[in-house]
This record gives C-alpha cells, sequence and structure tokens, in this order.
C-alpha cells in the first residue's frame, strides 16, 4: 500500500512536472528579454556612445545619431520576438527549445552589450584614419 501510495505520489509529481514544463511561454520570454535588451542598449547609447560623440554647443546631430542608433536594433529585436511567437507550436523537444532560446537570448544580449561599443571603436578608427 505504501508503495501505490509511493507511486501515485511520483506519478503526480511527474504530470505537475510536465504540465510546468510545457506551459513555458518561450515567446514571452524571448519579448521579455528583448524589451531588456533594448532598455540596456539604450541606456549604453546614452551613456557611452552619446557622451563620445557629444560635442561642444548646441549641436543635435548627436541625438539624431541615437536615434538612429537604438532604431538600427529594433528590427533584430522584432524579428527574434516574431521566430517565437510560433516555435512552441513546431513540435520542438522541450530539450531543443531551451537549447535554441539560449542561443537566440546570447546572441540577442551580444548585439545589445556589444553594439554600442563597436560603434564607439569604429568612429575611434575612423577618426585616427583622418
Amino acid at each position: 500500500m505504501v508503495a501505490a501510495a509511493s507511486r501515485k505520489s511520483v506519478s503526480k509529481h511527474q504530470a505537475r512536472h510536465d504540465v510546468q514544463h510545457h506551459s513555458i511561454r518561450w515567446d514571452k520570454k524571448m519579448s521579455n528579454n528583448c524589451a531588456a535588451a533594448l532598455l540596456v542598449y539604450t541606456i549604453l547609447q546614452i551613456f557611452v556612445v552619446l557622451r563620445f560623440i557629444e560635442t561642444k554647443g548646441m549641436s543635435i546631430a548627436p541625438y539624431f545619431g541615437l536615434i538612429l542608433l537604438v532604431a538600427v536594433i529594433i528590427p533584430f529585436c522584432r524579428n527574434f520576438e516574431k521566430r517565437w511567437a510560433n516555435m512552441s507550436n513546431s513540435g520542438l523537444t522541450a530539450q531543443s527549445l531551451a537549447a535554441r532560446f539560449r542561443a537566440d537570448q546570447t546572441v540577442l544580449w551580444l548585439l545589445a552589450l556589444g553594439l554600442p561599443f563597436l560603434f564607439v571603436g569604429l568612429i575611434t578608427a575612423f577618426g585616427a584614419m583622418l
């Protein structure tokens, strides 16, 4: 009787684990990552790139540049969100979805964290050539 109760407990635990596992909203997780990455990217643009290219006086050009740089990453974020909108229905295993999510998440954050510094490096290299 104890063994039957133990198996019943294990199967309830397994069922709860399966429900939790299948209830992962990959599209929601990617959307949250995109929003956070866009926020971090914009903050880096303001505090790293804008400070670097800011000129003396009342020039508005750096601010237009900031808007342009933020607009550049939006299509990347939108592509990640579109990709994950239907990924849960793709028939992939949960393990495969998790691996793909981690790979996309890594690329997204590398873009968000790396592009501002890459841009500053390109400006510096271009300035050194002149």
